[in-house]
């Protein structure tokens, strides 16, 4: 059984920044597979699904992202028999481009709060995860991080994401039923070269969702 954790910030607050990727996806999947959250016995919501025969189950904390960790220890503590190794946590990184995604076995937080709460709560840092690129191809001063990863996307942004969506969902299928090598073949690289991505799209009504009242 795999266990998919899309992190982000609870409330219609933060339903769109940068910061809440991983909510955006997760509620994706969840959608592609008439799945519907519920309340866990923990800070967090979770819902049960099949793909193609294998069961998977779909977490989002409740809490804020700095202490996502506690959710997934808590449901880690439920359910011991899932292995580290079937964990998939799902996130953004402002240090890549938008469009890109990169697979990784194991590692540091890299100067995710989100992460680095999961890695002190589980007591190791080796679990996959998945890192979702939600910056723009330029530099940006260290004072500067916060403020743009708690705004939101805007309308060009909101676009790309829609059209990634699809790809951001395969790439979670492909987790679920290939090795994680063959993952990281497929899908470590920016998949919105020219603006358009690498992989045909099925947008379906989940793109009404996301949605930039213009001020």
């Amino acid at each position: 059984m795999k266990l998919i954790v899309g992190l982000g910030n609870p409330g219609t607050k933060y339903e769109l920044t940068r910061h809440n990727a991983g909510y955006i996806i997760i509620d994706y999947v969840a959608e592609y597979l008439n799945s519907t959250f519920k309340a866990g016995k923990g800070e967090y919501y979770f819902t049960r699904a099949k793909y193609k025969g294998d069961d998977i189950i779909l977490l989002k904390p409740s809490t804020y992202m700095n202490n996502s960790g506690i959710a997934v220890s808590q449901f880690f503590e439920l359910h011991p028999e899932i292995n580290l190794r079937d964990l998939l946590i799902i996130y953004d990184d402002f240090q890549l481009e938008l469009g890109t995604i990169r697979i990784r076995q194991s590692g540091s937080d890299g100067g995710h709060n989100g992460i680095a709460s999961i890695i002190y709560h589980l007591n190791t840092d080796d679990f996959p995860r998945m890192r979702v690129g939600i910056g723009k191809d330029e530099v940006m001063k260290k004072e500067e991080f916060v403020n743009f990863v708690l705004s939101n996307f805007d309308e060009p942004e909101l676009e790309k994401i829609k059209n990634m969506l699809p790809v951001y969902r395969d790439c979670v299928f492909a987790y679920i039923k290939q090795p994680l090598k063959s993952v990281m073949n497929m899908y470590n690289k920016n998949f919105l070269v020219n603006d358009k991505p690498k992989q045909s799209s099925d947008r379906n009504t989940y793109d009404d969702t996301l949605k930039i009242d213009n001020p």
